[in-house]
């Protein structure tokens, strides 16, 4: 039997920190899940901006977000809404807008590089949150995290249970791969920027070339590929606090990602030699 595990990688292949900011009345709100935050409203949209992060702290403060993206040619990418929305529709916003500034996302930036600065391996993204009903930047975003313990060993071990892993997650791509390079996962398996909607395709995709797909997810936007799969994992091994919709989707529920190994025995019938990931 042929099987794949689709992984999202903040909160589940990550431990992740993330902070947003309220452009429009400066409120900080830490440990916030930023697609929670995006799905309270139909209007927002979360994007990923592809800018590198030492360039964003280098610049000035107080220079408008807008006026940066566009001279330093910053693309994007919408990681999370609730409603189709084109691209050139945001593309408009960030062009016009007039309330965020560099300072905003550097605030952000700090926060979060203070929390895994420590850390052997790292990703940070930077991205904002578009409110298209008022037609402004409403939140700067920044999530930073690092892989959490037994992620490496529990992809080595799949890859060894002949079991292909991907990563499917509204993350920009370019901290993806190099994720991906340090957990063992090869760079053509690895999907960034991923909208729910898309998540949902990767997954439909994979069922075509697969006996079993299983999606291991920990938030909202993970929900559309979990209805998708074969088999719905969600973790809670970042936070416990989840949407009734995840719960009753989901057909395990795990506090560590090796317990995807035993899963993937189970549902599939493999019968590989079990590794101890936790010793």
């Amino acid at each position: 039997m042929s099987v794949a595990v689709v992984f999202d990688s903040a909160g589940t292949l990550l431990h992740t920190f993330r902070i947003a900011k309220n452009v429009l009345n400066g409120e900080l709100i830490e440990n916030v899940e930023t697609t929670m935050l995006t799905f309270g409203d139909p209007e927002r949209v979360l994007c990923v901006l592809h800018g590198h992060s030492w360039d964003f702290i280098r610049a000035d403060p107080e220079r408008l977000l807008s006026e940066y993206l566009q001279t330093s040619q910053i693309d994007f990418g919408i990681s999370c809404t609730r409603k189709v929305v084109e691209k050139e529709t945001i593309q408009k916003i960030l062009t016009e807008d007039q309330n965020a500034k560099i300072g905003d996302v550097q605030e952000c930036m700090r926060v979060i590089w203070s929390k895994i600065k420590t850390e052997e391996i790292v990703a940070l993204n930077n991205g904002i949150i578009v409110h298209t009903g008022l037609g402004t930047i409403e939140y700067t975003v920044t999530a930073g995290g690092t892989p959490f313990p037994g992620a490496k060993e529990t992809i080595s071990s799949l890859h060894q249970m002949g079991v292909f892993a991907y990563i499917a997650s509204g993350d920009r791509e370019a901290k993806l791969e190099r994720m991906a390079d340090y957990l063992g996962i090869p760079r053509d398996r690895v999907f960034g920027v991923a909208t729910p909607t898309i998540k949902e395709q990767i997954v439909r995709d994979l069922k075509e070339q697969y006996d079993l797909v299983l999606m291991v997810g920990d938030s909202i936007n993970d929900l559309r590929a979990m209805r998708a799969a074969d088999i719905a994992i969600l973790t809670n091994q970042q936070s416990s606090d989840k949407p009734a919709e995840l719960i009753t989707t989901a057909r395990y529920r795990i506090r560590d990602l090796r317990e995807v190994l035993d899963i993937v025995r189970v549902t599939s019938g493999k019968k590989e030699m079990h590794m101890d990931c936790r010793s």
